[in-house]
């Protein structure tokens, strides 16, 4: 019996759709009107001009612009309202929606338990939210060009594509730029965000309170941070790129049991006119993070290198490749951490060791901090007698009796050469010159 009335619902639905038209409109049409009779499956194709108002999608449809087909929502609420399932949202010029981020004002808007929604090859700009997508699953948006409005400040802006409680959704192939962060996600489970471009925003990608979430291969540049991750676990951030950050390349707030893998870091410093004590830009902080690995990844002229506090324990750090940071390790407690795995530890652009038996690791270990740079970090205005003939002597009584040496990093097989290979660096110096350009 269950299976007679499946096969008459699958019959029924499968007539639905084979009996789906295609309308074409013109801006002198009433859009509006014509998304409520429309049938599921139906597709509703917006030729060139401008389609003036704020309207709602609540049937399964293909929504689809051809060149030159803009909705403009003339300053107010949300541009297009999703209510149901199944629809796509194609090749649309999407344009001044409203500004209230209370509201949750947005370009392309869905709060419905939505599933199989495809919304690609947009291109929105305004001053609000540009996609925002809440307890949906299933969910594509590809190959979108997201533009916040720059003239606002940066907590004034929605963010690029933000995702709420969702699970199952792919974001991949966007641009967003000039909106508050890039990517926002929350609460929401089994996500990609893969190969994005994310420029001039605050955080490219933001992760609160998610996991099993995956981050792949994106590029962000001029930012705040590259990556901010916070409050999730079981992430997996690989082969991802970010450069010309101003405070974080990539920041790990309570973050556990998550990858982070063949990640490039480069350019990451405090702009001279931003500079105060205490703030330099930093390629990982590591905050209250634990069970992590960190493993292969490059970072290439930094202020900080890596900085470790609050309990950040128990995590793997090898095969990375530490170049040109001025302080390449901070750390900030008072237990040991050794970082190297089955005899494999790091590359450090600074290590003065020698390798006797040609086997590419160091034969002495590298110790990148001793007690007097904990005492610059508790009492930064120790730095003006770096210099001194005390603290030479000091380094120098360190060195001679390590047992007044307090507790830090040792990476006990410094690799003498760096396992990236020469045009991987390179490229990102390429990456780097152009947007100075």
């Amino acid at each position: 019996m269950w299976l007679h009335r499946l096969c008459g619902a699958i019959l029924l639905c499968f007539s639905c759709y084979s009996l789906a038209v295609s309308t074409r409109l013109s801006a002198a049409d009433d859009l509006q009107a014509q998304l409520d009779s429309a049938k599921a499956g139906d597709t509703i194709v917006l030729t060139k001009g401008i389609y003036q108002g704020n309207f709602v999608v609540n049937k399964a449809i293909h929504l689809i612009g051809e060149t030159g087909a803009v909705i403009d929502a003339l300053g107010e609420g949300h541009a297009l309202l999703l209510k149901s399932s199944h629809i796509s949202i194609k090749n649309l010029e999407i344009v001044n929606w409203g500004n209230n981020l209370t509201e949750q004002h947005s370009g392309i808007y869905s709060d419905q338990k939505a599933e199989q929604l495809m919304i690609a090859n947009n291109h929105l700009k305004g001053d609000g939210f540009g996609i925002w997508l809440q307890k949906g699953q299933h969910v594509q948006v590809l190959n979108n060009v997201i533009v916040g409005n720059k003239a606002l400040r940066s907590a004034d802006r929605g963010n690029g594509i933000q995702l709420s409680n969702v699970q199952h959704v792919l974001v991949k192939g966007n641009d967003v730029s000039y909106t508050r962060d890039g990517l926002y996600i929350i609460s929401s489970q089994d996500n990609v965000l893969e190969n994005n471009t994310l420029h001039d925003l605050r955080y490219g990608v933001h992760y609160m309170y998610s996991h099993d979430n995956k981050v792949l291969n994106n590029n962000a540049y001029n930012t705040r941070a590259g990556y901010a991750l916070m409050s999730s676990r079981n992430l997996v951030i690989q082969g991802n790129r970010t450069t010309n950050s101003e405070d974080y390349g990539l920041l790990m707030n309570f973050i556990t049991s998550s990858d982070i893998l063949n990640n490039h870091i480069s350019n990451v410093w405090t702009k001279p006119e931003n500079k105060v004590l205490g703030r330099d830009g930093k390629g990982f902080f590591v905050y209250n993070s634990a069970y992590n690995n960190i493993v292969d990844n490059v970072v290439d002229t930094t202020e900080i290198g890596i900085h470790l506090t609050a309990g950040s324990e128990h995590t793997q750090v090898y095969g990375n490749s530490f170049i040109n940071n001025p302080t390449q390790v901070k750390y900030v407690s008072n237990k040991k951490q050794e970082w190297s795995h089955d005899s494999r530890g790091n590359y450090w652009s600074n290590y003065l060791g020698w390798d006797m038996n040609n086997d590419g690791v160091g034969d002495v270990a590298f110790e990148p901090n001793d007690g007097i740079d904990k005492l610059v970090w508790q009492y930064p205005e120790m730095k003006m007698l770096m210099d001194s003939p005390s603290v030479l002597t000091l380094r120098w009584v360190q060195r001679q009796f390590p047992v007044l040496k307090p507790a830090g990093v040792k990476d006990s097989y410094p690799l003498m050469r760096t396992p990236h290979s020469p045009h991987v660096i390179k490229s990102q110096s390429d990456i780097k010159d152009k947007q100075h350009d």
